[in-house]
């Protein structure tokens, strides 16, 4: 009898430094001790206690023999030799005599047959699908299942084994990879069996022949691994599922997987790591297509050694690979996409909460929680390809780079290096793939569930944040993933590198006043009238972006002419929402504004040139980068053009919904569109004056009807005009002014479009219970106060208009942060007793100075003149 791989993978590390000689004396004796312990040595009256013949020895299963075997060997265990009744011949003492005790076994079958049944299997070192079943129905009749279990112990601990196995006889037809997504599970018993069938089966080793000397003759041999497609594997996946269906309904055949995973890992990762084996051989990649196939993965057995090993493993595999995986895993159903994700998060999670993770004990070096998410990245990708994607309608590129500052020689003077020379970071699986996150409309499981929140809690951000910029091979940013990352997360990050940001300019201002003797201004100044505040601000920021752009990235400090106050972030609040009123204001006519969606959109007849609408842009970017909310409302389709996306139709929905319904109309029609309609490619649209102007989608656009046979490029073109090039100045000033102040900056590396606006606009959902829970108390005040739980009663039966202007007093906006008001961190102080004086707000810091009012109605009262008449600084 042969010892099984696991058992050999168990003891390989004893033998990488030997000769071959002193390798295959030791792989004889722990074959002996893996004999005695699991067939014995024949003697009845044996008192070797390591021996399974002895009286009193507790059975062990394969693996734990192969593990005793091992450690038999490493200290020179008594090791017995075969009684006579197991001599006579070479290959008498791998098999049992037919007159040993029955009593060694608690089967119903006795030895002779036990060691027949194990016989006929001992050479399989590798499975196809019929295999599986032969074996399964051969041990179903003896209602013995150790043979089976041996099988997959060996072939599932072995990386050469799986490899080999649940081959395919011939490339995936565009048919497999449609049945890949699951939409047939539904198909009778009769059918499954008619398509286990149909695949041709790898030829057996015989007894004399191993597995690793050749394959079956239908197998896709060496030459064939060129003509695989860069989203196949040469496994026949569905053949896997269907044995994974039926094996892992026995829980001993399950530990069995289970096990053999756990020896498996280590091997992989070896090779991985050192021996380079995926370039050398590309079908390496199917044993990991085997092991996700596994559906128990993410059960508590495996979470705590094996999945965890097995994604150390996976993360090693090179790029190339990784994009492989996920082509392949693109193909799968939504349903199937979720269980790996919920796989790898249930580890993630496992391991946060059974830790003690801290500013000490960073979650960043937790290995498994570092492998899982790198593996989670490959199925976010596969999501991402495997989504409704739209790879063509891309921004054009800006004509002219984004002017930079003409500090270069002063900073290569004090070793500083040139601020964006390695330019946007992209992800290197992102680029392997050739696509982004951007250009996926609808993912097959919504982003959302990739977000884990455990891991977000204990994650310390500033630390993560230094790995980011770093950027070395041993510490790991879950940056890099941003996929895993909620929206309070990535924006604490965006925080952390636009303050780097600003001190690095406030640093490199006072050298250069130390060098030419000038004395600079380390902020971004902007002293304006209340009366003239666009003039002023506007002919400001103008100056500065043609001058020195690199100024915008100082820290913004705004000052209103003839008032008090000090920005420490409140006054800049106070600018960035009258400046938003006035620019947005329709009587300007730089925006359209549209009463049935409540949306501004770009007037495509403005007569303000492109520099002003650059200085919005600019003022948006600000925004952002100084950490202030703007109650800006743009349709979602502008955030996606910032992204580098186009508008297309779909993006009509939210845009100018009247418009989409009535195209979705025409591209419905059941009847003779050109006869019924009579519509041409000339469409008519008004400007702000309510004159009609006319544009042709095509030329001759009033000559070409539209007909039921090209509607759908109307329907695209029309699209195009109203979205793209009606605006196409306007926006790409707009965009050019964004970028000035965030073309350095992560945005786009980790945030998408609907976060984006989020991170400009705030949350719409005010949660004022979320607010109550973590408002803090100063002064004498505290949650049980009297004037307390009157001033909550209070705010509570305010209407929604009133509860946004007590915001807007508070805070300096009336939209709630990332993350909701729960993540406002506002305190009420204690500002003197009884009084007529009104309640008093330093914004910049979110206080609310609350007198102690003797009655609940004088509170209501004198907060409602409060937050009804309050503007400006003057009050404070």
């Amino acid at each position: 009898m042969r010892i099984t791989v696991d058992s050999r993978s168990a003891f390989t590390a004893l033998c990488f430094t030997s000769d071959h000689r002193k390798r295959a004396a030791a792989k004889h004796l722990i074959e002996r001790y893996y004999h005695q312990l699991t067939e014995g040595c024949g003697n009845e009256s044996c008192s070797n206690s390591w021996c399974a013949s002895s009286v009193g020895f507790s059975r062990m299963d394969n693996n734990e023999a192969a593990v005793k075997a091992l450690e038999l060997y490493k200290v020179n265990a008594k090791l017995c030799d075969p009684h006579p009744s197991k001599k006579g011949t070479a290959s008498a003492y791998q098999e049992s005599s037919a007159h040993s005790n029955s009593a060694c076994s608690n089967k119903k079958m006795n030895h002779k047959d036990i060691h027949s049944v194990r016989d006929n299997f001992k050479d399989v070192n590798y499975l196809t699908e019929e295999k599986v079943y032969e074996i399964l129905d051969t041990c179903g009749e003896k209602e013995d299942y150790s043979p089976l279990i041996r099988v997959i112990g060996r072939v599932f601990s072995s990386a050469e084994g799986l490899v080999q196995s649940f081959r395919r006889s011939k490339p995936h037809t565009k048919e497999e990879l449609k049945s890949l997504q699951g939409k047939d599970e539904d198909k009778d018993e009769d059918e499954k069996e008619a398509a286990a069938s149909s695949t041709t089966a790898m030829e057996e080793d015989s007894p004399t022949s191993s597995s690793s000397s050749r394959l079956g003759e239908c197998l896709l041999g060496e030459n064939d691994i060129q003509k695989l497609a860069p989203d196949e594997v040469s496994v026949d996946i569905e053949a896997v599922r269907r044995v994974y269906e039926r094996l892992l309904s026995n829980d001993k055949i399950e530990a069995a997987f289970l096990n053999a995973l756990v020896y498996l890992s280590p091997n992989v990762e070896c090779d991985l790591t050192y021996h380079n084996v995926y370039s050398r051989d590309p079908n390496y990649l199917n044993l990991f297509v085997i092991v996700m196939e596994n559906s128990n993965l993410h059960s508590p057995e495996y979470l705590e050694i094996a999945l965890p090993q097995f994604c150390k493993a996976m993360s090693k595999l090179p790029l190339a690979a990784q994009a492989k995986l996920a082509r392949l895993w693109s193909h799968y159903s939504a349903e199937q996409i979720r269980r790996m994700v919920e796989t790898f998060q249930q580890l993630i999670t496992y391991k946060v909460i059974s830790n003690e993770f801290n500013s000490r004990n960073l979650v960043n070096d937790d290995d498994a929680v570092v492998a899982a998410t790198k593996c989670l990245k490959i199925v976010y990708y596969a999501n991402v390809l495997g989504g409704d994607l739209d790879m063509e309608h891309n921004e054009e590129e800006d004509e002219e780079p984004i002017p930079e500052s003409s500090d270069l020689t002063l900073q290569e003077l004090l070793g500083e290096e040139r601020r964006n020379k390695k330019g946007p970071r992209v992800d290197p699986l992102e680029t392997e793939l050739g696509i982004r996150t951007s250009d996926c409309r609808r993912p097959l499981v919504p982003f959302e569930e990739f977000v884990n929140e455990p891991l977000n809690e204990v994650l310390e951000m500033d630390k993560d944040y230094t790995f980011f910029k770093v950027e070395t091979e041993n510490k790991f940013s879950f940056m890099t993933c941003p996929f895993i990352l909620n929206a309070v997360t990535k924006n604490l990050g965006l925080y952390y590198d636009n303050r780097i940001r600003m001190y690095s300019e406030r640093r490199i201002t006072v050298l250069y006043s130390l060098v030419q003797g000038q004395q600079l201004n380390p902020y971004l100044r902007l002293k304006v009238r209340r009366d003239h505040i666009i003039d002023d601000a506007l002919v400001r920021l103008e100056m500065i972006a043609m001058e020195n752009p690199a100024d915008l990235k100082k820290q913004l400090y705004v000052e209103f002419e003839g008032e008090q106050g000090v920005d420490e972030g409140g006054v800049s609040k106070e600018f960035f929402q009258l400046v938003v009123e006035e620019i947005f204001n329709p009587d300007i006519g730089m925006f359209t504004y549209d009463e049935h969606t409540k949306l501004f959109w770009f007037n495509p007849s403005s007569f303000e040139n492109e520099g002003q609408y650059t200085l919005i842009g600019i003022v948006l970017g600000l925004a952002i980068y100084n950490n202030c909310i703007l109650d800006v409302h743009f349709p979602m389709v502008v955030y996606r053009k910032l992204m580098g996306k186009k508008g297309t139709f779909r993006d009509l929905a939210d845009a100018n919904p009247v418009l989409y319904q009535s195209l979705k109309e025409l591209l419905e029609y059941e009847g003779s569109v050109e006869e019924d309609m009579m519509i041409t490619f000339q469409i008519s649209h008004t400007d702000l004056f309510g004159n009609a102007l006319m544009y042709d989608l095509r030329e001759n656009g009033d000559k070409i009807p539209v007909t039921n046979e090209n509607r759908k490029e109307f329907v695209a073109q029309y699209s195009e005009y109203i979205l793209n090039k009606s605006v196409e100045k306007q926006f790409k000033a707009f965009r050019r002014g964004f970028h000035m102040v965030t073309n350095e900056s992560p945005l786009k590396y980790l945030f998408r479009p609907e976060e984006i606006e989020l991170l400009i606009c705030g949350s719409r959902n005010l949660d004022f219970l979320a607010l109550e829970e973590t408002t803090e108390y100063d002064g004498g005040y505290n949650r049980d106060s009297r004037i307390i739980k009157e001033f909550w009663e209070t705010l509570h039966s305010f209407g929604e208009e009133q509860k946004r202007l007590f915001l807007q007093f508070t805070t300096g906006t009336d939209r709630a942060p990332v993350g909701g008001l729960g993540k406002l961190k506002m305190i009420i102080a204690k500002n003197g007793p009884d009084t007529d004086r009104l309640p008093t707000s330093h914004t910049c810091f979110n206080v609310l100075l609350l007198p102690e009012y003797s009655s609940k109605e004088k509170l209501r009262e004198r907060l409602l003149k409060a937050i009804t008449y309050a503007k400006g600084f003057g009050m404070l």
